[in-house]
């Protein structure tokens, strides 16, 4: 049996998944099914006063209406709503009252026997409102920003350090510097998926849900929080999810709204949000920023302050890690962050994939673009003038570090040396050519994860975990990770995932998953390989009596003598003497804290993009680019390639396309569909290139490995706005760029 760590494998669920036989959680079959339709607040702030539902009640197959009026009793401490992913604050309650907090707000729950019957029944019920004065537009509420709360959430994201010199006074004495504001809009996650959930009403206070979700647990815990059932009764599955990215990390309130009427109505219902109602919930916040960095005649970077401002509900105080960034990549003696938020009346923001750090990122490599070529430096090498091998905000050695490697191998690939410097001057018939590059950094995350271990009577290994697979090759590499820990074939291997009622793991987010799990896998394997080898000794005739663990392997389906490749005992005899009973162990992988406290961790990335620009048009295309990234060790190329490029190809929408826009005299979102909401298409997408840096990391875990998820997206959307200007000597700090901001 040859490792399948380290392979390139096809996705285990693929052919699933192209054929349809994949399901989802709108596809579960249920008996006696009904349907809901949600109906949401055509005002942006205000109240209900007067509901009418007699029309659509009146309509044959409508079965019940929920309202505030009508809602039962449920749990009203805030506490009972929270979930893992929860920040400081008051958590929405859907139907909890007549209060309106943001422009589509759920403020009804129709169920019919069918789902036509429902949508048609929610145009026929009449509310009345008392609208109040709303704020929506972050850029006329900056001056209201304030310091976010501090909760749980703030030990994922802390806040910004203290300052450190004197960085006014470091600032104004340099000789470069450079002074620079930056805005992006909001953005909707828009998974291919619709949010959906199935509830069967087994009776007696159980249920099984079928829920689109990062985290099952989550919404297992959330579900049984609010109407007061047991944990056990309540078990939420999601085997295949269609895209996340950070939406799914909170239960939405389909959920919620489906569960509700499942244990009112006593029946199986299925209730899935339409495309626009999609733009109903989390989202990636507006936001502001202000980057001022300078550094000497050599280039070395004396002060560097980024401050920002993002957007929040009225309820919650929803944070990202936007501002640090700079200084863990980058020393400089004399620094200022700062970070707030300004409550508007709209839906708490969500994390988004790589929340914060492609926000943050874009513009701090855009202020060190600038600042190259007031230095008349190559940005490339004032990056490696700056380089340093420790965190220079915590002083702390990275566990691994190879972005140089990243920055040489993406430069040589992409041909950088063949850029003219001067702005404007490299052209391509009609077409001027701009060459970008920036740096991409992101947290290499690790969760605790149990995971159960499990040999069969056929002697095939089982493996279970709670987590999901919401795209990114989770089953694959899991089942990878466990075939090589116990030395078998993958066909020999089963990753059983996505049930809440498997061992505990937290929501997939974060780049973590991989990290989290895949170590409880090593954890729990490890500890099922002394108990067959214990077993092992004990039986009748064993040749392993008196032998020492470390004198054997295990090898398809075998524990073998090193020396002796005759004297072996197959898992299936083991378990046979077992009186048949299958040999289990269930174990905790943790991160291993005290180790990493002396330690930064993060992944890293280097970006180098090509633009053109047509000279008379202004159009913008990414011709291509290229990313290398630093992961520590790689444990299926094919599936990571897939997520960087995905990544990079999410950092050219960021960059260029993709943004929703909010009417601030509505306070509404405009362009709730994917007609408007423009993300690239295969003709927007050109020549992608991914590389992986060889980054040996003895530190981070028992598998040497970061999370790649995010860390792709991070560099690419400043790299395309430094090309821009490479190309057409403007320097356009707004995202995304459209033409227009180029002409004239």
């Amino acid at each position: 049996m040859s490792a399948s760590v380290g392979k390139a494998i096809n996705r285990l669920e693929g052919r699933m998944k192209v054929t349809g036989s994949a399901k989802f959680a709108a596809e579960h079959h249920a008996e006696n099914l009904l349907y809901g339709y949600v109906i949401n607040s055509s005002i942006t702030k205000g109240k209900i006063t007067s509901v009418d539902t007699s029309a659509a009640k009146a309509l044959d197959g409508v079965e019940e209406i929920f309202t505030h009026e009508n809602r039962p009793k449920l749990a009203w401490f805030d506490i009972k709503y929270a979930d893992m992913d929860a920040p400081p604050g008051s958590v929405f309650k859907p139907l909890d009252s007549a209060e309106i907090k943001y422009n589509g707000q759920p403020i009804a729950l129709v169920v019919a026997q069918d789902f036509e019957t429902a949508r048609y029944a929610a145009t026929l019920v009449k509310f009345e409102y008392e609208e109040e004065v709303f704020e929506t537009c972050l850029e006329t509420n900056l001056e209201n920003a304030r310091k976010p709360k501090k909760g749980l959430a703030t030990a994922l994201k802390p806040p910004p350090p203290s300052p450190t010199g004197n960085f006014e006074q470091a600032y104004s004495e340099s000789p470069f510097k450079v002074a620079s504001k930056y805005w992006h809009g909001t953005e909707h996650h828009n998974s291919m998926e619709l949010f959906a959930t199935t509830t069967i009403y087994e009776g007696d206070g159980k249920l099984t849900i079928y829920d689109k979700t990062q985290g099952t647990i989550n919404s297992q815990v959330y579900v049984a929080n609010i109407f007061g059932l047991k944990y056990k009764n309540v078990r939420v599955l999601a085997p295949f999810v269609g895209g996340g990215f950070g939406s799914g990390l909170r239960p939405q309130y389909q959920l919620f709204l489906c569960v509700m009427a499942s244990l009112e109505l006593k029946r199986n219902v299925r209730l899935t949000l339409d495309r626009k109602q999609m733009f109903s919930f989390g989202h990636r916040p507006q936001t502001y920023q202000s980057v001022r960095f300078s550094a000497d005649a050599e280039g070395k970077l004396t002060a560097m302050n980024h401050s920002a401002i993002g957007e929040t509900s009225q309820f919650e105080d929803y944070t990202e890690v936007l501002v640090t960034w700079s200084h863990m990549l980058y020393p400089a003696e004399n620094t200022l962050f700062e970070y707030k938020l300004s409550p508007l009346d709209l839906y708490t923001p969500l994390d988004m994939r790589a929340p914060g750090g492609c926000t943050g990122m874009h513009a701090i490599e855009c202020a060190m673009d600038e600042l190259a070529y007031k230095l008349k430096m190559d940005p490339l090498d004032l990056r490696l003038k700056n380089y340093s091998e420790i965190d220079p905000s915590s002083q702390k050695p990275y566990t691994s570090k190879e972005l140089k490697q990243c920055y040489l191998k993406a430069a040589k690939k992409f041909g950088w040396d063949k850029r003219d410097p001067q702005p404007g001057s490299m052209q391509r018939g009609n077409k001027l050519v701009g060459y970008g590059m920036a740096t991409g950094i992101w947290d290499a995350f690790q969760f605790p994860a149990r995971v159960e271990a499990i040999i069969d009577q056929n002697g095939k290994l089982l493996v279970n975990n709670a987590v999901t697979d919401i795209g990114t090759g989770s089953f694959t590499v899991m089942t990878q990770i466990a075939a090589d820990e116990l030395g078998l074939a993958m066909e020999d291997v089963e990753f059983g995932y996505g049930d809440s009622k498997k061992p505990f793991s937290m929501f997939q987010g974060g780049s973590a998953a991989t990290a989290s799990t895949g170590n409880a896998i090593v954890v729990a394997v490890k500890e099922l390989k002394k108990k067959l080898f214990k077993k092992a000794q004990s039986m009748k005739d064993s040749p392993f009596k008196g032998v020492k663990d470390e004198d054997v392997i295990f090898k398809d389906g075998y524990i073998c003598m090193i020396n002796d490749s005759t004297a072996l005992v197959s898992f299936k005899d083991i378990v046979a003497s077992n009186k048949g009973k299958v040999i289990k162990t269930t174990q905790m992988g943790k991160p291993h804290l005290l180790k990493l406290r002396k330690y930064s961790k993060a992944t890293h990335s280097a970006s180098f993009v090509e633009v053109e620009v047509d000279k008379d048009l202004k159009t913008i295309t990414v011709t291509r680019a290229v990313t290398a990234v630093a992961a520590g060790k790689i444990i299926n190329p094919k599936t990571a390639r897939s997520q960087i490029l995905g990544s990079m190809i999410w950092g050219i929408s960021k960059a260029l396309y993709e943004e929703t826009i909010l009417d601030e005299k509505l306070g509404k979102y405009m362009n709730q569909n994917l007609a408007e909401y423009h993300i690239p298409v295969h003709a927007d997408i050109n020549e992608l290139d991914v590389i992986f840096a060889d980054e040996n990391d003895e530190a981070i875990n028992e598998l040497g490995i970061k999370g790649v998820g995010e860390v792709g997206m991070v560099a690419i959307p400043a790299a395309i706005t430094n090309a821009i200007y490479h190309a057409t000597g403007k320097r356009v700090n707004k995202l995304p760029i459209h033409f227009d901001e180029l002409l004239g």
